[in-house]
C-alpha cells in the first residue's frame, strides 16, 4: 500500500471510530463510509461496451434532430409533447430520488418496494446499472475535480481551449474513453448486499427494452395506428432519454465551471439555478458538495428542489423515513465567509 493510501486508511479509520453511523453519513468529507481498496479499478471497455455507449449517445441526438423537424412543420400536437413530459417527470425522479440521494449517498431510508420503484425509474433513464452508477459517482465525490475524478471538467487546464475540452470530457467524452470506472466491490460493497437493488441492477436489459417499448405502445393504443406508435418511440422514448441524458451531464459539465459556490467543498461544485430546475434540484450543486448525504439540494426557501418536495412528500406519507439534512449550525460552519 503506498503512503497516500495509508494515510488516508487511518484518517478513515479515525473518522468511523469518533462518528455513529448516522453522522458519517453526513460528515464534512465527500465519500461515504465505504472501505478504500488499494488495488487498481481501471479498466478497458470493450469494442462491444464503447459502441453501445457510442450508439446511447447519438442515436438519441438524431431523433431528436427528426423530432424538431416534424414539430416544425407541424406534424406534432401537445399529447405527443406531455407523453415525453411525463416520462421525463418519471425518468429524472428516478435519477434525482432513486439513483442519487437514496441509492449512492444514502440520505433516506426506505423499505422494498420503494427502493424497487426508484431504481427501475431511475433504470428507464437508460444511464447504466443503478449499482454501476452509484460507483462512479462515489469515485467522483472522493476524488472531485482531482485526478482520479472521472469527469471532472478542470482535466485540461485552462484558457479556451481548456475550458471547452473540459467541458466536452466533463459532459459526454469521459464515457467514450478506454476506461471505465466501475469496480462494484470496492465503491459499492453495500449496494452488493442489497437484493431488491442487485435484481434491478441484473435486469438492466429489461429496462433498457422499456424505456422504448412503453411510451410506443402508448402512443400506439391512443391512437391506434403504427405512426402513434413511432411517435410515441420518438418523443417518450428517445427525444426524452436525450433530454434527460444531457440536463444531468450538465451537472457534471457546467455545475463544475459556471454558477455561485456560497458553501466551503473542497472541489470546483457550483450551484446553477437553470440546472437546477430542469434537474429537479440537481443543479444547486455546489451545496450538494458540501453536504453529500443530505436529502435537499436546494438549501434555501427559493431554491426549487422537486426531488425534496418528493421525498418530503413520502416521508409525510410514511413512506421513507430517517430523511438526512444539514442542521442550521452544520449550514453556518460551511459557509464562504465573503472577501
Amino acid at each position: 500500500m503506498s503512503n497516500a493510501s495509508a494515510s488516508s486508511a487511518v484518517i478513515d479509520a479515525v473518522v468511523a471510530t469518533t462518528l455513529t453511523p448516522a453522522e458519517r453519513l453526513v460528515a464534512d468529507a465527500p465519500e461515504l463510509d465505504v472501505p478504500v481498496v488499494a488495488h487498481e479499478d481501471h479498466h478497458e471497455f470493450t469494442l462491444i461496451e464503447r459502441g453501445t455507449v457510442l450508439l446511447a449517445i447519438a442515436l438519441p441526438f438524431v431523433a431528436t434532430v427528426l423530432a424538431v423537424v416534424l414539430l416544425w412543420g407541424g406534424m406534432v400536437n401537445l399529447w405527443w409533447l406531455a407523453l415525453a413530459g411525463g416520462f421525463y417527470f418519471i425518468t429524472t425522479i428516478g435519477i434525482t430520488v432513486g439513483y442519487h440521494r437514496m441509492i449512492t449517498h444514502k440520505s433516506f431510508d426506505a423499505g422494498p418496494l420503494v427502493r424497487l420503484m426508484f431504481a427501475v425509474f431511475g433504470s428507464l433513464s437508460l444511464e447504466g446499472p443503478c449499482v454501476q452508477w452509484a460507483a462512479i459517482h462515489r469515485r467522483h465525490h472522493r476524488h472531485s475535480d482531482h485526478e482520479e475524478d472521472p469527469h471532472s471538467p478542470h482535466a485540461y487546464g485552462g484558457g479556451f481551449w481548456g475550458v471547452v475540452r473540459g467541458f466536452w470530457h466533463a459532459h459526454t467524452g469521459w464515457m467514450l474513453r478506454k476506461e471505465k470506472y466501475h469496480d462494484f466491490e470496492r465503491w459499492s460493497p453495500d449496494l452488493l448486499k442489497d437484493r431488491v437493488l442487485m435484481r434491478v441492477n441484473n435486469l438492466f436489459w429489461l429496462w433498457a427494452t422499456l424505456t422504448f417499448l412503453l411510451p410506443a405502445a402508448i402512443g400506439g393504443l391512443v391512437t391506434m395506428s403504427w405512426a402513434g406508435f413511432g411517435l410515441g418511440l420518438l418523443w417518450g422514448g428517445l427525444v426524452r432519454v436525450f433530454l434527460v441524458h444531457h440536463v444531468t451531464w450538465c451537472v457534471n459539465s457546467i455545475c463544475h465551471i459556471w454558477g455561485t459556490a456560497p458553501y466551503k467543498s473542497h472541489d470546483e461544485s457550483r450551484n446553477n439555478a437553470v440546472v437546477g430546475v430542469l434537474a429537479f434540484g440537481e443543479g444547486w450543486h455546489n451545496n450538494h458538495h458540501a453536504f453529500p448525504a443530505s436529502a435537499r439540494h436546494g438549501l434555501k426557501w427559493w431554491q426549487l428542489d422537486i426531488a425534496w418536495i418528493t421525498i418530503r412528500t413520502l416521508e409525510k406519507l410514511g413512506l421513507v423515513w430517517n430523511v438526512r439534512v444539514p442542521t442550521p449550525e452544520r449550514l453556518k460552519a460551511k459557509e464562504r465567509v465573503a472577501a
